[in-house]
């Protein structure tokens, strides 16, 4: 749990990390208008993205994606907005690099602190919202590397491998639509807000940052789209697979169904034909040989083979 707070020209930047009880009240001194259902929200991470209008201040509640190595999937990490005439409160898991580089530059370095909180509240919001989005296009560029690579191995004879990253990455895939599509209503409220807070011209900028959220929406969406396309692929090719083995498996079975059958009855305790020859298990076996080479020559010639 962090709470750090920068003040330039009048506007306050307020960042906490993992807040806990004691974080909430004494943000909670320090504005006393915040609604405490908003306070509550910020201790929860599992909040659906929403934008809360109140008279002295918008509440905001967005996700971003985080990428998890450990099992191969982008998760959503939340972050909380409150903005005033004066401030800019972010709440977070310290997790998104964005946010936290932002804050850290705004302390060390004059020219990050003037640039980013020197025009104003609304013009911070927007651009840590910005920054926030940015970073996504380098998620997906990485997803796009693994889809190439997908491509390249997809008529590998490892199938099962192929098919694993097939699984893996159509999930990671659908979870990075569900967090993209979850801001685009968001922004574009803050859009179209008409609110005493925001300023006109902030439409514009906003408006940016929806298209921005819209290429994000497209590009995952043909994401998914071919890696649909590769499963179905990988499915097909792993069925004439098998469709191969077994009318090989089909094609030996045929050839030794006859031959079977003469060493069957040959296995009989009856009279029967070259019993008696000192040579019979010679034409016997030369009998099953020529058996089994006809067949061989008839499914060649039937393309079987």
């Amino acid at each position: 749990m962090t709470t750090r707070a920068i003040t330039h020209d009048k506007l306050t930047w307020i960042d906490i990390v993992h807040p806990s009880a004691a974080d909430v009240e004494a943000l909670h001194r320090r504005f006393p208008h915040f609604h405490p259902l908003n306070l509550e929200d910020i201790r929860s991470r599992i909040e659906r993205p929403k934008l809360d209008q109140d008279d002295a201040y918008l509440f905001l509640v967005m996700h971003f994606p985080l990428w998890d190595a450990r099992v191969e999937l982008s998760r959503p990490s939340e972050v909380d907005f409150f903005l005033g005439p004066d401030y800019v409160v972010t709440v977070h898991d310290g997790a998104l690099k964005p946010l936290t580089a932002a804050f850290d530059a705004c302390q060390s370095d004059e020219n990050e602190r003037n640039g980013l909180l020197g025009r104003g509240a609304n013009y911070a919001l927007h651009t840590l919202i910005d920054r926030l989005v940015d970073y996504v296009f380098p998620i997906l560029n990485k997803v796009d590397g693994r889809v190439h690579a997908i491509e390249d191995a997809l008529f590998e004879s490892n199938a099962r491998r192929v098919i694993q990253e097939i699984a893996l990455l159509r999930r990671d895939i659908i979870s990075l639509r569900r967090i993209v599509r979850g801001q685009i209503p968001i922004v574009q409220q803050l859009e179209a807000c008409d609110h005493p807070i925001l300023h006109e011209h902030m439409e514009e900028y906003f408006g940016d940052i929806v298209d921005h959220l819209f290429k994000l929406r497209d590009i995952a969406d043909e994401n998914f789209e071919i890696i649909n396309s590769f499963a179905d692929t990988a499915d097909t090719l792993a069925s004439y697979r098998i469709n191969e083995v077994m009318r090989i498996l089909t094609v030996i079975s045929v050839i030794m169904l006859p031959l079977t059958l003469i060493s069957s009855i040959y296995g009989m305790n009856i009279v029967l034909p070259f019993a008696d020859n000192p040579h019979a298990f010679i034409i016997t076996a030369g009998i099953m040989l020529v058996i089994a080479l006809l067949m061989l020559y008839l499914f060649r010639r039937r393309h079987w083979l």
